[in-house]
């Protein structure tokens, strides 16, 4: 259901002057493919009179796994949790209420939630009475949790504006950094400029790591030493606008949802976003921690209270045992989820998508 982003040209043909930054803040401009600088430039010398010695091709390097592939050994955990459960519950093929209690205690342990599991259990009745005793149990639970996730999948579309601003959120610890770094390779990949707005102004290591994602792909980065976040994200929406690039990343400061001040400077920063280019941020999104579990929940309800959330990026699903949480999320608060990530590779977050999700927590053997 993803298109691949078409690159737009700017509303008016004429180029914005260039956006000096303000004193206090600093671009760190890198080059596109620095590892380029550490190979040799000049082939081995050969000594007078000696005989050149003929290379030995290096072996070739293993192919990666496929997306697919990774993404199922990414929720090997929650997968042992639960289909390990369920074949279990099925083992008689039959759905009798014993195996309804013991898919309901799997369902809850993998954190389905116990609104998402009340509502599978009643809709793998409905569709059991429909397909008859001969129906597969495990193919139609199957069924019923694809149908209450898909709605959580949807078309990533970047509009004309220019630049367009995804403003993203996140407690600390979530991977929302990281995430950021992967997302910008993932929009080069489809011919679209990105600028990185350092506005974690709280955590001096935040803006060594996003600078650090920005030298490895080769992007920009507008950063401050210190102080006002949305200073920096006034900058950079002003030096986007100039280099005529098409998408700016805005990091904020990693926060609890409790922590009134820091979710009061969220909305200040969503405020300076709009003042910088009339109806920015045109995507808000949420970084969340798969192994938060339910918790992640009250992060969601709470972060869409504060700004207005409009996506969703579920990451470290590889070291969770909690993936059932897409489920109830779907159920009890569903806004988009837009990326999942199950590893540290660049390309490790993907859009995700209902059918290869569902696939990978609860593949068809049993």
């Amino acid at each position: 259901m993803f298109d691949l982003f078409k690159r737009k040209p700017p509303a008016s043909p004429t180029a914005l002057p260039e956006a000096a930054p303000s004193e206090q803040s600093r671009e760190t401009a890198l080059p596109v493919a620095p590892e380029l600088e550490a190979l040799p430039r000049d082939p081995t010398p050969v000594l007078p009179g000696a005989s050149a010695v003929a290379t030995v091709d290096a072996p070739p390097a293993t192919p990666r796994a496929s997306w697919k592939e990774r993404l199922k050994a990414g929720l090997g955990l929650s997968r042992e949790k639960l289909s390990g459960a369920i074949s279990g519950a099925f083992r008689r093929r039959v759905l009798d209420d014993q195996a309804l209690d013991e898919l309901e205690s799997a369902l809850l342990t993998a954190d389905v939630g116990i609104d998402a599991t009340r509502h599978l259990l009643e809709d793998l009745r409905v569709r059991y009475r429909r397909a008859g005793s001969n129906a597969d149990p495990r193919a139609l639970l199957r069924a019923a949790f694809v149908d209450l996730v898909r709605p959580l999948e949807t078309q990533v579309e970047i509009g004309a504006e220019r630049p367009f601003v995804i403003m993203l959120a996140g407690v600390n610890g979530a991977g929302k950094t990281t995430s950021i770094g992967k997302l910008a390779k993932w929009l080069q990949q489809r011919n679209l400029s990105v600028l990185l707005a350092a506005g974690d102004t709280f955590r001096a290591a935040a803006r060594e790591q996003l600078s650090a994602w920005g030298e490895r792909n080769g992007v920009a980065v507008i950063q401050q030493a210190g102080g006002d976040p949305g200073a920096v994200m006034f900058d950079a929406i002003n030096a986007a606008k100039g280099r005529g690039i098409d998408v700016v990343l805005a990091d904020t400061a990693g926060r609890l949802p409790t922590q009134g001040n820091l979710m009061d400077e969220l909305k200040k920063i969503k405020r300076v976003l709009a003042k910088a280019r009339d109806g920015a941020p045109d995507q808000i999104w949420l970084v969340l921690d798969a192994n938060t579990g339910q918790n992640g929940l009250a992060q969601v309800r709470a972060f869409d209270g504060a700004v207005g959330l409009t996506g969703l990026i579920l990451t470290k699903l590889d070291g969770s045992a909690k993936g059932g949480i897409v489920a109830a999320i779907a159920r009890q608060h569903p806004i988009p989820l837009m990326f999942i990530g199950v590893g540290e590779g660049l390309d490790d977050l993907r859009p995700f998508r209902a059918d290869e999700f569902i696939d990978a927590l609860l593949p068809p053997e049993a």
